[in-house]
Order: structure tokens, then sequence, then C-alpha cells
């Protein structure tokens, strides 16, 4: 870890809320002028949407029904604890993009000067901008450990955080995500969940124990059957649990003082209510900048 160069990696799996954990840094970094080298987790699968997909026809061929994005066979974790050394060592590494849209592809192929890239491929390497003040990543794995590869990306982690709804909530989310954005029927998406779930237990699940700070969201209306729920429920039908791995320091009394409606239910966890979950990020997390930061000119 590095407080000269610090990586920050926000994990979480899809829906799951990343975004807004994303969006609330952004706003902090815009406040506190702080120049952040962003990685997408998706640039770090190693295979692109039609490798996946024929990789996946194949697994299932060969008997195998766990192949999924969230596993090791089609993922660079290995580039991932290289890319957070290496930028904790020197403040610079390399990355790509993954292509979402034609919108993207539009502006990357004006980025490179290329014509060839399109939705759901890989833009070239490059390096990342010079005189950045840290690394934030975003996606499934920033935190991911895969003993069979020696690999621990978490160890080059300086300020690690966790976004996870309960898992029913998050497969409803999963299930009216795929139908509205890809038109996916419930139960193809059903399976998908089936297939991931080996690998969900065995490399995404284990991160949430060894974030700085966890954000999960708990629906506070009937989720027990999440393959029927005609929609998901909405940020004030929830509240959103906040457990910090170390309580000592922090300022409790402040946390609750600014976010309405708050309480806490264990010496580490403070609960605030759904609808404030982007206002109690912003709250939380911007003394932990603020304090990462001033170490870092001391360096």
């Amino acid at each position: 870890m590095s407080s000269k160069h610090p990586v920050i990696a926000v994990t979480g799996s899809s829906g799951a809320g990343t975004t807004t954990v994303k969006r609330a840094f952004e706003n902090i970094f815009r406040r506190e002028k702080i120049t952040a080298a962003v990685i997408e987790g998706d640039s770090l699968h190693s295979l692109d949407r039609m490798a996946f997909r024929a990789a996946a026809s194949e697994a299932t061929k060969a008997g195998d029904s766990s192949f999924s994005h969230f596993g090791p066979k089609a993922n660079h974790f290995d580039k991932i604890e290289a890319m957070f050394k290496a930028y904790g060592k020197t403040g610079m590494c390399k990355r790509r993009y993954y292509v979402h849209s034609e919108a993207e592809a539009l502006e990357h192929n004006k980025h490179f000067g290329l014509t060839n890239l399109t939705p759901g491929v890989f833009t070239p390497w490059e390096d990342i901008e010079s005189h950045s003040d840290l690394l934030f990543y975003e996606g499934l794995h920033g935190l991911v450990k895969d003993e069979a590869h020696g690999i621990d990306a978490g160890k080059y982690v300086d300020l690690a955080i966790g976004v996870v709804p309960v898992v029913n909530l998050e497969w409803i989310q999963k299930i009216h995500r795929d139908k509205a954005e890809r038109g996916y029927s419930a139960e193809a998406t059903v399976d998908t969940i089936m297939r991931r779930m080996p690998d969900y237990i065995k490399f995404i699940t284990p991160q949430f124990t060894k974030t700085d700070i966890n954000f999960q969201r708990v629906a506070t209306v009937d989720t027990s059957n999440p393959f029927i729920a005609r929609d998901i429920p909405t940020p004030d039908e929830s509240f959103v649990v906040v457990r910090f791995r170390e309580p000592r320091g922090v300022d409790f009394p402040y946390m609750l003082a600014m976010i309405p409606g708050s309480f806490m239910s264990r010496a580490n966890t403070l609960v605030v209510p759904g609808g404030k979950m982007s206002h109690a990020m912003e709250v939380i997390l911007a003394p932990v900048m603020h304090d990462m930061i001033e170490n870092k000119k001391k360096k």
C-alpha cells in the first residue's frame, strides 16, 4: 500500500450500487480538486463479448455449467493486482476500456485514432494520465484473491469500499435490469445467476470481509421470492447498513447529526435511510479523502 500514490477500490457486483459510490467520489474529487486516474473493472475481463459467448457455449458443451464473468477464466486477476502494485510504487500504470455502446465506440475511436472499435470489444492499452493524485477502481474484483494463482489484489489497496445489497434484492435488481436494458427473459437471467453462483461464492463474497467501509442496502418490503417480484424496492423502501472495519477515530456523532434518520445498530455500524444513501456516502467519505490527500502531501 502507498500513501504517496494511493489506490481506492470500490467493489461490488453489477447493479449493486457501485455507480452511486462512483458519483459520490466524483463530487468529492471535484470539490477537493483531486485528479483521479479511473479504472473500469469491465476493462479487466479477459474476453470480449463475442469471445465470452463462445467460451460459455464451449464450457456448457463440455459439461461446465459454472463458467462466468465472476471467475478467473474470464478475467485478468493478475493484471488487476499488477496495476495496483505498479501505481502504488510509481504513480503510473496502463489501462484500457471496454466499449459498452455505440456512443462510447465513437468516443474511443476518436481518442485512439481508430475506426474499428465497436460495442463489446476492448480499446488498446495506454498509459494513464501523469501526475494523478490517486488511482480509482470501480468494478467486480477490486479486492479479489485467487489462492490457486497466488493473487491478492487487496494487498495493494489503500481504501477499500464495498457496495452490496442483500442477495435477494441483488437478484431482483438484476432480473429487472436485464429485462429492461437487454431484453432478457426472467428465466434467462435466473440461468445466469445459477451459473455464476460458484464464482460468486468463491471470488465475490469474500471481498466484503476485507473492505474498510461496506454499504449494504436492505429492503423494508417483502423480497422473499425475488423471482416473482414485480418491481425493484425503491430507495425509500430500504435502509443502507454501513459497516466500518476500524471504528476507532470515526466521528459517529457528526455523521448522525448530518444524516437525518440515521442510527447506530452496533459499535461499528451506522444505518441510514435508503433515500439518503448518496448524501451519506459523501458525508462519510469526504473526511477520509481529505486525510488521504493530506498524508500524500507529507510524503
